[in-house]
């Protein structure tokens, strides 16, 4: 390990080479990746792994995982801050981030909240119609609706019980 470039490792690099490690893991127990992120909550460091499979996730699913991906961070030990790793379901109103989050969910209704409010709204809900060039499109009850990335604050699928 070359400590010297360790400490010039960001936020976006803990989360890529994370997600490298997991892969093979994740492919081992039938898993797929869904988000990894490293967060800062208060003065605690998260490293959070989402996974999901056809079905969904148990408990036992996110333990094998932990415990696996646990392992190989002790000992690549490449992040210089201490966290605690999580590992779990994205959950039912999962957020969408990355392009193959909402190409997943097309068809599925999703809530948009704004940075700044559009005629007054910073949320929207509506049917996910598409998302390409870093645009979401979605169907609203006043029509169709085109958010660029830059504009959206927070994406998720709805929850309906």
């Amino acid at each position: 390990m070359d400590y010297g470039r360790m400490c010039y490792m960001s936020k976006a690099d803990y989360e890529a080479r994370t997600e490298e490690m997991m892969t093979p893991i994740a492919d081992r127990l039938s898993l797929k990746i869904y988000d990894v992120e490293f967060v800062k909550e208060g003065q605690d460091y998260y490293l959070r792994v989402y996974i999901d499979k056809e079905g969904g996730v148990t408990i036992d699913d996110c333990e094998a995982a932990s415990r696996a991906l646990s392992d190989m961070l002790d000992k690549e030990d490449f992040i210089s801050e201490a966290y605690v790793l999580e590992v779990s379901s994205p959950g039912l109103g999962r957020t969408l981030k990355k392009e193959r989050h909402f190409l997943n969910s097309l068809g599925e209704e999703v809530e948009i909240k704004t940075y700044k409010p559009i005629d007054g709204l910073k949320e929207f809900t509506g049917i996910l119609k598409d998302y390409k060039d870093d645009t979401v499109i979605i169907e609203t009850d006043a029509g169709e609706m085109s958010f660029s990335a830059d504009m959206i604050a927070k994406a998720s699928l709805t929850i309906d019980f």
